[in-house]
């Protein structure tokens, strides 16, 4: 009877997350057909995203020119696609050179083109730029962009050009003149290639017996502080890491309170602002990125036993090795003393949270069918397929403005 009793439950778990993934998917299929999208071409002389070039928020800084002669030119490789016709007007084959993360988005690029005008391929103009050409800091020196048009040449498809290049994953791109586009990528080994919403593995959190656990040790089943609906400390299980990643370096936001409690934590992970800087208006949370000096975040008062907000007294950003994104039940967590949420991304922290109601449905089965085995080993690298597939969707179906720019990247690059 206890057989039948697990079989049932498990059955139950794999409908809820089945239904769940196809009730938010696209089309009326159950493949992976991308919902269709209506392209709006770019205005002469916009550019996606709305900032600066090297920026956080776009391709970012400047890292250097690479020459032939120097040890960074290892970083660059040759692009033969047939389906992309290269201009090589310096005829030594410079624009084809570029960085994987370009070559990959301009291969993209290649296909949306032919798909979008039937016999028409995708013309790079420049890209690897060794002469000094451009402008002082032109990521055309790092092999970092290319400017395009179409092969046809007909200025009037330059427009939607632009849009295919942003949904192709170019990282900037500008339709800066009638004659091209401009498109340029994150340098591969940038701390905002990925960013996400994470915390580095030094980071802590309190467990119920009032211990400290650097959250890359945590485990499922460990209960960490955390708060209830109401705002009160309280105890949650940890469920899994939507995102861990042991190696990749990248670039924090700290944000430091005037009582000297230190949050580190992605720019796109959401945390908690009190609304209007006063404890009895409840509180809201923010992307990390958004938290201004004069602010107050919620932090842990362990002698009173209570959630309080504190001024925000300095921010600014280091870089650190790993990345961690603990999900528990509750939906928050207390880090280095400060209450964030366990969510990043996508602005709306209920939202997320009503989202990831089947990974705490299973996380709850799964306590029932090893109520008495001790908590579950240590989770690999990698992004949880279910939270791939929350991004996707959320990409479908939400404003732009509702994901952060620095939100993680679900495709091979």
């Amino acid at each position: 009877m206890l057989l039948w009793t697990r079989i049932v439950l498990v059955g139950l778990l794999c409908l809820s997350l089945v239904s769940s993934g196809m009730g938010c998917g696209p089309g009326r299929g159950y493949g992976r057909r991308r919902h269709p999208k209506k392209l709006t071409p770019l205005a002469y002389k916009q550019f996606i995203p709305n900032v600066a070039e090297k920026t956080l928020g776009a391709s970012g800084r400047y890292e250097g020119k690479i020459t032939r002669n120097s040890e960074r030119f290892k970083e660059l490789t040759p692009n033969y696609n047939t389906d992309i016709i290269f201009k090589d007007e310096e005829n030594t084959g410079a624009d084809r050179l570029m960085t994987q993360r370009c070559k990959d988005k301009l291969n993209s690029l290649a296909i949306s083109v032919m798909n979008q005008w039937p016999g028409v391929k995708l013309r790079v103009t420049e890209g690897w730029d060794e002469d000094g050409h451009h402008f002082e800091e032109s990521l055309h020196y790092e092999g970092r962009a290319v400017d395009i048009t179409t092969s046809d040449r007909d200025k009037s498809k330059y427009g939607t050009l632009s849009r295919l290049a942003v949904e192709a994953g170019f990282d900037w791109v500008y339709y800066e003149s009638k004659a091209h586009i401009h498109c340029s990528v994150k340098a591969e080994n940038s701390v905002a290639a990925k960013s996400g919403g994470c915390f580095p593995g030094s980071s802590t959190v309190t467990l119920q017996d009032g211990t400290k656990k650097l959250v890359k040790h945590l485990r499922s089943g460990d209960r960490v502080l955390a708060a209830d609906d109401d705002g009160n400390p309280t105890y949650t299980d940890f469920i899994m890491f939507v995102d861990r990643d042991s190696t990749t370096r990248r670039l924090y936001h700290v944000i430091e309170t005037d009582s000297g409690q230190k949050i580190t934590l992605t720019a796109a992970h959401l945390l908690y602002v009190a609304r209007n800087g006063t404890e009895g208006d409840g509180m809201s949370a923010v992307f990390a990125s958004q938290v201004r000096r004069g602010q107050k975040v919620i932090v842990s008062d362990p002698e009173r036993s209570r959630l309080e907000p504190v001024t925000v007294e300095r921010i600014y950003t280091q870089e650190h090795v790993g990345s961690y994104a603990p999900v528990t039940v509750q939906g928050n967590v207390v880090v280095d003393e400060i209450l964030a949420s366990c969510y990043a991304v996508i602005e709306d922290h209920d939202l997320a949270h009503w989202a990831l109601a089947p990974v705490r449905l299973a996380h709850w089965v799964s306590s029932l069918l090893s109520r008495s085995q001790p908590g579950g080993g240590g989770q690999k690298d990698g992004v949880h397929w279910y939270s791939r597939l929350l991004y996707q969707v959320g990409t479908w179906l939400l404003d732009g403005h509702a994901i952060h720019p620095l939100g993680m990247s679900v495709s091979p690059s």
